[in-house]
């Protein structure tokens, strides 16, 4: 017998499309296998980062230790101010202080969840939006996410504003008291950044309604040169946010290893806050969220090493911008439409409703059936993880090897000529 809680999450494995397979395709070994666009990791870039650890990482007994009496944990903060302050541009230098040091971004969301909000509140989010955030919010801490009905562009404009009042509005109406406002910039899965205005009215609006902001900004330095001269550069929550404009204790920064440095299976994240009380609380659950020695031994000797990170960010951004052109131009030919003016990110976000097949059956089923032709076509793309408002609209990355890439889009676009 489980209790209630174990039933309830254990139901989460069943929830139809919810966990992606894995990507199985090896051009020597497995030239059948599955090719997947719905992971958001620069695969390319796992061998760079893997021969630099190899290479540069010193492992010492404190690597393997509980860390108490470990120099790694002290060093790592002070790397990673410097490196935050030298990529996000914030308007006060981040002091090592405000820096907690996790398990990952995922473990932020559950802690955050945890420490801001009660079970069944909420954290509101415009959509399209990176579909996991229910689970990384809701599996612990059982807080839900509440949707902004914006389209995908509307989102990076101020017209959101009043789409987060209506929502705000609706969910108290239903009892469902918000407790934050979840932003990712630059974006998932859209692959554009907020204009510092847009991120001004947001935080005009959690100050308003005494709401904390979360900004994502994991993909800080994954922006690359699209060749769209509208595309809007990054700009940091913390590059604009002032006390005339919301109370500093209000805002939180996300940032992690996993797409910045092509190194998910490090499972190394940092919370940014000036807000001490919410330091407090985390530090007490991070017994169950702690990053391990050895992550933060590597974590450590990367940050530190900034003539790496220049070249390694720069080679990254060179892939993704000549992955972006080959996507773009694949689908301008084939008449897909999709969200232009992307700089950033691993990500297109497609609109794929012309070929969603059965119109009589309903909307989100459709995409279930489109979802499975790939997949037995030998490519993946995941159906209505991104919770936009029509259906048919899905995140295709594009992070791959070009090689991988191109037989990826000729299984997908197979299919999609099969069903015109």
């Amino acid at each position: 017998m489980l209790s209630s809680r174990g039933t309830k999450k254990a139901e989460l494995l069943n929830v139809p499309w919810r966990y992606a397979p894995p990507h199985k395709y090896n051009k020597e070994t497995n030239p059948a296998g599955l090719i997947s666009f719905g992971l958001a990791e620069h695969t390319p870039m796992r061998s760079k980062i893997a021969k630099y650890i190899n290479d540069k990482v010193i492992f010492t007994e404190d690597s393997v230790g509980y860390g108490s009496g470990s120099t790694t944990p002290n060093r790592l903060p002070y790397a990673v101010a410097s490196h935050l302050n030298n990529i996000l541009k914030p308007l006060s230098p981040i002091d090592p202080e405000t820096i907690i040091t996790t398990s990952g971004i995922t473990g932020i969301g559950s802690m955050l969840g945890f420490t801001l909000a009660e079970p069944s509140d909420g954290i509101l989010v415009s959509r399209p939006v990176y579909g996991r955030f229910e689970l990384d919010y809701g599996v612990e801490a059982d807080v839900q996410i509440v949707y902004a009905d914006t389209d995908p562009e509307e989102a990076f404009t101020i017209a959101a504003i009043d789409k987060y009042e209506a929502a705000l509005k609706r969910a108290e109406e239903c009892g469902t008291k918000i407790r934050a406002v979840l932003i990712v910039n630059p974006h998932n899965p859209v692959g554009r950044c907020y204009p510092a205005e847009t991120l001004r009215e947001i935080l005009r609006f959690c100050s308003r309604n005494q709401l904390h902001l979360i900004s994502d900004e994991v993909y800080a330095s994954c922006v690359f040169d699209s060749g769209d001269p509208d595309a809007v550069p990054f700009t940091s929550i913390l590059s604009v946010c002032t006390p005339e404009l919301i109370n500093p204790n209000l805002v939180h920064l996300l940032y992690g290893f996993s797409k910045d440095f092509g190194a998910g299976g490090l499972y190394l994240g940092f919370l940014v806050t000036q807000n001490t009380a919410l330091r407090q609380a985390t530090k007490a659950i991070l017994r169950l969220h702690g990053a391990s020695a050895p992550s933060t031994t590597v974590g450590a000797t990367i940050l530190e090493d900034q003539s790496f990170i220049s070249q390694f960010t720069q080679k990254s951004n060179q892939n993704l911008a000549s992955t972006y052109r080959i996507v773009t131009s694949t689908l301008d030919q084939e008449g897909i439409n999709y969200i232009k003016k992307g700089n950033a990110g691993f990500f297109i976000y497609i609109d794929l409703s012309p070929y969603l097949p059965d119109p009589d059956r309903p909307a989100r089923e459709r995409e279930f059936v489109l979802a499975q032709r790939f997949l037995d076509a030998g490519v993946f793309l995941h159906p209505g993880e991104e919770h936009g408002k029509v259906a048919g609209w899905f995140r295709l990355v594009f992070a791959h090897e070009e090689g991988v890439l191109r037989v990826g889009l000729a299984r997908m676009i197979e299919v999609l000529r099969k069903m015109r």
